[in-house]
């Protein structure tokens, strides 16, 4: 039955007003009339939460209190879509598909299995080398101390279970590698050349629909602040492989690729959501939001690969006011 209004979950919603308004945008093409809710640890201090329709204070994402937080939301507001923006909400929210789905509600999230495996850099890498995607080598800690020569130095580090670009680390040699960690770490071959981000959408039958690469010209604070679409067979044929080694994905996901000159392109890293730089490929046509809205409410899908090459975004400081 389709829907002619709507109400959707943006999660963990930060500074995520970019993503707000191409929802907006999307559901002014398709008719609809969507109000836009969102939650965070801190709303009244969220530039998004500022602009949305309707804002709520939630636990933190690990808090064992925070999907039945979120389920609250969706109960009394009769939330057909809820779409997380962090990582680390991913598998609580995975987890408790079934739940929101007797309430009415899609979570964009894949599957369980497929959040497991890209919330584990170390499962992530051993994954997608058995499918044939490249990846850079990798050893865990262990390996590491036991055969220091089987990576190239300066070796990269970066904590398996991380995001946001936290802990990430050089070590020219093995004498500068710190004797414990905090948490489990990866180790990789040092990479060198552009970066890009690859937004990908895969369709709720596991159809992979649409694949735009960025190159990221310039990042702040972990996230692509200029950035121009390329279209490119080679990182397309790559995103194929990645929905290959990963049947449970689904809906909107991000992996990022340094491509040296040496060893080619090679994958760094895979975020299973909406990532910081999605609102380029919106606006180079690549209407990731609208074809979400399109699914939720019964409607043909206008899911296509024809988005414009060479679009440039060039990200500034924008600020909300209130009071």
């Amino acid at each position: 039955m389709t829907r002619s209004a709507l109400s959707i979950l943006i999660c963990s919603a930060g500074r995520r007003v970019g993503l707000i308004e191409a929802f907006r945008v999307a559901a002014d093409r398709l008719s609809l009339d969507l109000t836009i809710l969102a939650c965070d640890l801190e709303p009244d201090l969220s530039a998004a939460c500022a602009v949305a329709d309707r804002a709520f204070k939630v636990p933190r994402c690990n808090d064992p209190a925070y999907v039945a937080a979120i389920k609250d939301i969706v109960r009394d507001f009769n939330v057909a879509l809820v779409v997380p923006t962090i990582d680390p909400e991913l598998q609580p929210l995975a987890q408790a598909v079934d739940e929101f789905t007797a309430l009415g509600a899609r979570v964009h999230v894949s599957d369980l299995s497929v959040i497991q495996i890209a919330r584990d850099k170390a499962r992530t890498s051993n994954v997608f080398a058995g499918a044939g995607v490249p990846v850079p080598r990798t050893l865990d800690e262990t390996q590491l101390r036991a055969d220091p020569t089987a990576l190239t130095w300066p070796v990269f580090a970066k904590p398996s279970g991380g995001s946001a670009s936290r802990g990430l680390a050089v070590y020219h040699s093995m004498p500068d590698v710190p004797d414990a960690f905090n948490e489990p770490m990866i180790f990789q071959d040092t990479l060198e050349g552009p970066e890009y981000t690859i937004n990908m959408f895969v369709d709720q039958s596991g159809v992979l629909k649409c694949v735009v690469p960025h190159i990221r010209l310039s990042i702040r604070a972990g996230e692509v602040e200029k950035g121009r679409t390329e279209r490119r067979e080679d990182l397309k044929k790559i995103a194929q492989g990645i929905a290959s080694a990963l049947p449970g994905l689904r809906g909107v996901a991000c992996f990022q690729v340094i491509d040296d000159p040496t060893h080619g392109p090679r994958v760094i890293e895979i975020n299973a959501r909406f990532g910081g730089g999605y609102p380029l490929a919106d606006n180079a046509g690549a209407t990731f939001a609208q074809w979400l809205l399109e699914e939720v409410c019964d409607l043909p899908s206008s899911a296509n690969d024809d988005w414009r090459d060479g679009v440039l975004m060039l990200r500034y400081d924008r600020a909300v006011y209130q009071g």
